[in-house]
């Protein structure tokens, strides 16, 4: 049994301001229609494959399942770390949910930010490497490169061993210029992908021989794990003992079983706007323009607009990109000091390095439109049959108008519906609720009033998601 595991923890904070740590880049459509989690889903659909096991947080659990129901993919298990430990014990929750249905089950590992432009090529990859890695080796995808990066870790190839396959000789870090191009030019070295196709017990077998940390802590999690509505929770307490480690460290690093998969298939990590002007179509001066974008005399840039115009002549080598609350203005060979932007962000306590205006919820969204002393305007969606919580809010009170769909609302005691261009008053201190019974998205505009907006001030009664908070 073959189980695509995606790893979906990832915080993309060098793609801001599109990427942020509550809506990271594997949630967004950057190089197709389809997010870049969904994109991962897609490409196994080839491969005769079992259902998913995805590893997330809890803060990003819904909209995992959201874009998985949007392919209508039904996982195995949505596993939600307590908190980030890195792929090596990520991994490991996911071997040790797999072998308790299947105990030769290999698992096909993804990161769920990746673009691959061949996924045809990627499917015969992961065919030409299935025998080996149901013969115990653990594989790995080495990158065939087109150039000598620096940006990308390396393989060393060991042994020839058929089929195109070879043994693993060593990982090697990010090289500088001089040696990257000694890579390049000798073939011994691929890009280490972060992908791997291996058996779930073998890993757990060099896991538990080189990390037996990280494999004791794991297997205590799993054990102890809750189902919560949709979601599987390992213990809190024995994953949060577990050492933090890439799967590249605790294991490949040691093992002796390791083997590499070459792989020519048009990848990229897309981990940083340079790469992913690399990976997008061009015009013929060079440009990726998306969004409402209009140029003179441009070449070389990647400009993306999300809410607004964006107007430019004679600029070269650029990186322009616009959300509604940001805009990002780089040289397209120094956007790697995007990160430290973010930092700063962070450091300062700015919104802007976790939120979009449009904050994303299990039953839909919210968008901020106008903030001032004691009032605040927000566009609400309610996706079809979702209900939000029974609430009260001891500091402010609440107009809404109906501008699209049909919306449930409830008011202490009473129940009743609105449609389009009706409206009505919850007071201060009501207990109150808001639903969509209907099949099409309700939209509407929220005025709150009162002495504090802050979306803490939200006391919850009931909740159909398990949210206390």
């Amino acid at each position: 049994m073959l189980i695509p595991v995606l790893l979906s923890g990832g915080v993309g904070s060098r793609l801001w301001p599109v990427s942020r740590e509550a809506y990271p880049k594997q949630f967004l459509a950057l190089a197709s229609e389809l997010s870049m989690l969904q994109d991962t889903m897609a490409r196994t659909s080839d491969l005769q494959s079992a259902a998913p096991l995805v590893i997330c947080n809890d803060e990003h659990r819904f909209m995992v399942a959201e874009q998985l129901r949007q392919l209508s993919v039904d996982p195995a298990a949505i596993i939600l770390e307590p908190e980030g430990r890195n792929t090596a014990p990520a991994v490991a929750l996911a071997a040790f949910q797999a072998i308790a249905t299947s105990p030769d089950a290999l698992l096909l590992v993804l990161p769920a930010d990746h673009v691959i432009r061949n996924p045809d090529a990627f499917t015969e990859a992961v065919k030409l490497g299935l025998a080996k890695a149901q013969d115990g080796a653990l594989m790995t995808f080495g990158v065939v490169p087109d150039a000598a990066e620096t940006g990308y870790g390396y393989l060393r190839l060991g042994a020839e061993q058929g089929d195109g396959l070879y043994a693993l000789d060593s990982f090697v870090e990010k090289p500088d210029a001089e040696t990257a191009k000694e890579y390049f030019e000798s073939g011994q070295y691929h890009w280490n992908s972060g992908m791997f196709l291996l058996s779930a017990a073998a890993y757990l077998e060099e896991l538990k021989a080189h990390a037996a940390e990280i494999y004791e802590a794991c297997e205590r999690a799993m054990e102890t794990a809750s189902a919560d509505l949709d979601f599987l929770r390992p213990g809190k307490e024995a994953f949060l003992a577990c050492p933090s480690d890439s799967i590249d460290y605790a294991v490949m690093e040691h093992t002796q079983r390791g083997g590499v998969i070459p792989l020519d298939c048009g990848w990229s990590d897309v981990g940083a706007w340079s790469t992913l002007w690399q990976v997008s179509e061009r015009d013929n001066d060079g440009n990726v323009l998306l969004g409402d974008v209009m140029i003179e005399g441009c070449s070389d840039s990647y400009l993306r607009s999300e809410s607004r115009l964006i107007a430019a002549t004679g600029i070269k080598n650029l990186i322009v990109v616009e959300t509604p609350d940001a805009i990002l203005v780089a040289d397209r060979d120094e956007v790697q000091n995007v990160k430290q932007i973010v930092n700063r962000l962070k450091a300062e306590g700015r919104t802007e390095a976790s939120l979009h205006q449009r904050v994303y919820r299990p039953w839909g969204s919210y968008e901020s439109l106008i903030e001032g002393d004691r009032f605040q305007v927000k566009r609400i969606v309610v996706n079809p049959g979702q209900t939000l919580s029974l609430q009260m809010h001891h500091h402010r009170a609440e107009h809404w108008i109906v501008v699209h769909g049909t919306a449930e609302v409830t008011c202490e005691d009473k129940v009743f519906t609105l449609v389009e261009d009706q409206s009505t008053y919850i007071p201060l201190g009501h207990k109150h609720r808001l639903a969509n019974p209907g099949k099409i998205p309700v939209e509407l505009i929220e005025v709150q009033s009162g002495s504090y907006l802050g979306e803490d001030d939200i006391v919850r009664f009931e909740d159909v998601y398990g949210r206390s908070s």
